[in-house]
């Protein structure tokens, strides 16, 4: 296994680290942070939060108050918003003198953050290998004032909901949730949302439906979950940080929505979607039903037959499909 950019290049003595604990921002669960001694990894991603976790690591979702850093790393994400939020967030964590690093792929756009950081500093040193970019930096004394325009603020839509900038929709309800949300017929009793985001789709059917009891939002966004809770005041909503993946509901569910994510960094994958649908399947009652919105290219007909006994499609329109499936097989479970 190739040893990360940054552990190449403070072997190398290019990056020489001042003593004391290394603030992680955006730290994914699976990379290697031993070169660094202390860390302290900042992850609101529930899948990466768990593996980091279970790897005996020091992770939270916010950085604690009073902690102090002599270095900060940030993982880039395809957001660029939500990467330079990141940057901003550990120079502000860092003192006078301390060491900035980024690093991400090209396909996750590392090229452009290195042009923003150099219209604003001063750049110590660039390592490019394994089609990406580490990039360092020493902390100046006093911030530029376009750092603080790199915080984000929170997104208010025309209809009054809270988004997350650079999160996925952050201007406003996607078509294929809004389509999802006019296609769903009445429901009852226990149902989720997998992947709830922001809470649109459970915001608008609780508005609409008084026939469902309760209903969970499953989301791995810790801000998207928070901003579901400030948009969703519905007595019969639940927040669950969680994997949809892996989640374990308290009972089965009477029926379960879902708009799944099909992307892991700019490439598109299928897989998360027919992952959300098997899990879909293990959390359903026999007698549950499943609908699920998709972009017509995506290749889900095969899951939904393996997952479940029987299904239809509600829709087709506007290069998204609408399906409903029920009977979850046993096997899926």
């Amino acid at each position: 296994m190739t040893d990360p950019r940054w552990t190449l290049a403070i072997a190398a003595g290019d990056v020489i680290l001042p003593d004391g604990a290394v603030l992680v921002m955006r730290a994914r669960g699976d990379a290697d942070f031993s070169a660094f001694g202390a860390v302290f990894c900042m992850q609101g991603f529930a899948p990466d939060h768990d593996r980091l976790a279970a790897r005996g690591l020091e992770v939270a979702v916010e950085r604690p108050e009073g902690r102090d850093f002599a270095a900060a790393l940030v993982q880039i994400v395809k957001a660029r918003a939500a990467t330079l939020g990141a940057i901003a967030e550990a120079l502000i964590a860092l003192p006078p003198g301390g060491i900035l690093m980024v690093d991400g792929q090209k396909d996750e756009g590392i090229e452009s953050v290195l042009k923003q950081l150099r219209n604003v500093f001063d750049i110590d040193g660039v390592l490019s290998k394994s089609h990406g970019k580490l990039i360092w930096l020493t902390r100046p004394e006093t911030l530029p004032e376009a750092v603080m325009d790199w915080i984000p603020q929170p997104i208010q839509t025309d209809d009054g909901y809270l988004t997350v900038p650079g999160g996925f929709s952050a201007d406003g309800p996607d078509r294929g949730s809004e389509i999802l949300v006019a296609l769903v017929p009445p429901l009852k009793g226990r149902v989720a949302d997998l992947g709830a985001g922001w809470g649109y789709i459970s915001g608008e059917v609780l508005a609409e439906q008084a026939g469902i009891e309760s209903l969970d939002l499953i989301e791995a966004d810790h801000a998207m979950l928070e901003a579901a809770e400030a948009n969703i005041e519905d007595d019969r909503a639940r927040f669950f940080w969680a994997d949809a993946t892996r989640f374990q509901p308290d009972e089965p569910y009477d029926a379960i929505l879902c708009n799944p994510p099909f992307h892991i960094g700019r490439k598109a994958d299928p897989a998360l979607g027919r992952a959300f649908i098997a899990a879909a399947a293990r959390m359903l009652k026999p007698s549950g039903r499943f609908f699920m919105v998709a972009n017509r290219h995506l290749p889900y007909e095969d899951t939904l037959r393996a997952s479940f006994g029987t299904g239809r499609m509600l829709g087709e329109l506007e290069g998204y499909k609408i399906y409903e499936a029920a009977k979850p097989r046993r096997a899926a479970r």
